[in-house]
């Protein structure tokens, strides 16, 4: 994509979409995607951690967590259970639910996290005309 990132609202209001990729989000622990990409609706991050590092033990007032190993494999630590995923594993922590996420491969865990609350909205795409697709 192309242009700043105080240029996405004006772009999300011409067209409607955006696009990124894990490169532009910067360096750190912590990359924010709702700012890139201009996402109102949800939370969305990249967590990046090196092998060996743990996340915080922490838990939330209002949003569920949906968590996706992108690479690396993470430990979820959870109450009453432990568990390992690698690529393409998925996790659904539940507001008040303590967790914490150890990386512990032998490369980098990069995990995306997205948050949300007050539940799905239901079915409600609707067909679209392909001829104003690229």
């Amino acid at each position: 994509m192309s242009g700043e990132v105080t240029d996405i609202g004006s772009r999300l209001a011409a067209v409607g979409y955006a696009f990124s990729t894990l490169d532009e989000l910067g360096d750190g622990v912590v990359r924010k995607i709702r700012p890139r990409l201009g996402i109102t609706a949800f939370g969305a991050n990249v967590w990046v951690l090196a092998p060996g590092v743990e996340s915080r033990p922490h838990f939330h007032e209002l949003q569920d967590e949906l968590y996706f190993v992108h690479r690396g494999r993470a430990l979820f630590r959870l109450p009453g259970e432990r568990r390992e995923l690698g690529p393409g594993g998925l996790c659904h922590v539940e507001a008040a639910t303590p967790r914490q996420i150890v990386s512990v491969g032998d490369e980098d865990l990069v995990l995306v996290v997205v948050g949300a609350k007050d539940g799905y909205v239901g079915r409600d795409g609707q067909p679209a005309d392909p001829s104003q697709l690229g």
